[in-house]
């Protein structure tokens, strides 16, 4: 009972900060547009670029409000929410571009308001329309996306979804010592805080374990256990799942069983529920960043994982399309794009390959998650563009190559870079059909070469007009994601 009366306050909030939204609207059309990916996707990149190619007029021939010259304007306004941290735009840009460091990746929500002033392709929209769109970018970790499915699960349940890939083969090893630890343990009888600490400090150094670069594997929620800030320490992030419950019956009073129980509601409660009520609830369009590569390179199990955490991913949202009455109401996201960044470590010839292989691990996950109405759309892309194209030659064929800069440390067989040195690297061809990458994957043994080689470069050195003038970002697809997130609202 409780938890339904929880759910119609919730509903209630929603509806309420959504007419709040709209009735500022009427005299500023706003869009709230949401930013999120998973671990090394380059979400911090992705905003960054976004908005200085907007404000120093990018070269962007796909986004036709800018190709056709209707854009007169853009700048950087305060944003809405004052409880909420402000993006720090100028500081990445500072690393981006004085200092050729990729800037550090945000670990909380934060916000920016972008006003774009613009004249609609439409006489008829002219009349009507104040030539002003304002852009609020809510900026937050795909760890806490990942929580939302907590909503609908009980303890049990998400015990037996947490247990369940921490057996598999893929991360056994890493999960040792927390399921011995809970191992030694009975669930159903008393015990203390030392005990439950110690089985939550396992579970998390498990997440830390899977995340990591050798592993790269996406669905690892509780976020916040990843990312505590201002929780650390607190009892709401001292739980862990615990294996083998039992199928039936309730948690004994003063058991492990109850304690971590209780403190996953309190988790819920504490922190899913309130950024699902007060930031996501409240979006008109996403897109979601994923380093699929990082998973190719990682191995079938990775890739596997990434197309288990799209499917939780799409089971979060509320599609659909907004109307006038339930734009009032309630929101919907009637487009998700789905951006595979880093396609500056791939030539040219292979762009087409990535984005047919993310599309369809999209597709089987949208059949899965049972996702509908809203619009999808999949581009291989670079928010900020490292290398560039050449290539060299092999006896009597020409090897495609890129060409830029690796990050000091970066090593490729054997070779450790300085980050000062431009270099030439093959990075590998992709498939040229989908179906034969999956056949590829599945048959690939254990510790065999990645298919692909690449190394993390350093941001390129951007040209200066004779002004001092700074150009824009360079990029690969990042127009197509501007025409497609927000396109319709210029025109």
């Amino acid at each position: 009972m409780s938890s339904a009366l929880s759910r119609l306050s919730d509903e209630a909030l929603i509806t309420v900060d959504n007419l709040f939204d709209r009735a500022g609207g009427l005299m500023r059309p706003t869009m709230r547009f949401g930013v999120t990916g998973l671990s090394r996707a380059g979400k911090t990149v992705f905003i960054t670029a976004f908005v200085h190619n907007l404000l120093h007029g990018g070269r962007l021939p796909l986004f036709k409000a800018q190709h056709t010259g209707r854009i007169a304007s853009a700048y950087l306004e305060p944003q809405p929410d004052d409880g909420v941290p402000r993006f720090q735009y100028e500081d990445h840009v500072a690393a981006l571009v004085d200092e050729r460091l990729w800037p550090q990746s945000t670990r909380a929500i934060s916000e920016l308001r972008l006003t774009v002033e613009y004249e609609s392709a439409s006489a008829w929209n002219r009349l009507f329309s104040s030539g002003k769109l304002s852009i609020d970018i809510v900026d937050y970790p795909g760890e806490w996306l990942l929580d939302l499915p907590l909503l609908k699960q009980d303890f049990r349940e998400f015990s037996r979804n947490a247990v369940e890939p921490a057996r598999s083969a893929a991360r056994s090893d890493l999960s040792r010592q927390w399921l011995e630890k809970s191992a030694d343990f009975d669930a159903g009888l008393p015990t203390d805080e030392t005990v439950a600490r110690q089985i939550s400090t396992h579970f998390a150094d498990y997440l830390r374990a899977c995340r990591s670069d050798e592993r790269a594997l996406s669905t690892l929620p509780p976020g916040r256990i990843l990312m505590p800030g201002d929780l650390e320490g607190s009892p709401a992030l001292t739980f862990a799942p615990l294996p083998d419950l039992p199928q039936e019956g309730s948690a004994p009073t003063g058991s492990l069983w109850a304690m971590m129980e209780r403190r996953y509601e309190a988790y819920k409660s504490l922190v899913v529920n309130p950024f699902f009520r007060e930031h996501f609830a409240r979006l008109d369009r996403q897109i979601i960043l994923i380093d699929a590569m990082q998973a190719m390179n990682a191995g079938p199990e990775a890739v596997q994982d990434l197309e288990r955490a799209l499917v939780d991913i799409l089971s979060c949202f509320r599609p659909g399309r907004n109307n006038l009455l339930t734009s009032l109401i309630s929101r919907r996201i009637d487009r998700v794009l789905i951006g595979a960044t880093k396609a500056d470590h791939l030539h040219h010839e292979s762009h087409d390959r990535l984005e047919a292989i993310v599309r369809r691990l999209v597709e089987r996950a949208t059949r899965r998650a049972g996702y509908a109405k809203a619009e999808i759309e999949v581009i291989a892309m670079a928010a900020v563009r490292a290398t560039r194209e050449a290539s060299a030659k092999q006896g009597k064929d020409r090897l495609p190559l890129i060409v830029g800069t690796p990050m000091k440390g970066e090593k490729i067989d054997g070779e450790k870079f300085d980050g000062i040195a431009k270099t030439g690297i093959f990075p590998g061809d992709l498939p040229q059909d989908a179906d034969s990458f999956f056949q590829q994957i599945k048959a690939q043994p254990a510790g065999s070469p990645p298919p692909l080689n690449f190394v993390r470069f350093r941001p390129p050195k951007l040209e200066r007009t004779a002004e001092g003038v700074t150009l824009s970002l360079p990029h690969i697809r990042l127009d197509r994601a501007f025409e497609f997130l927000f396109g319709d609202w210029l025109a």
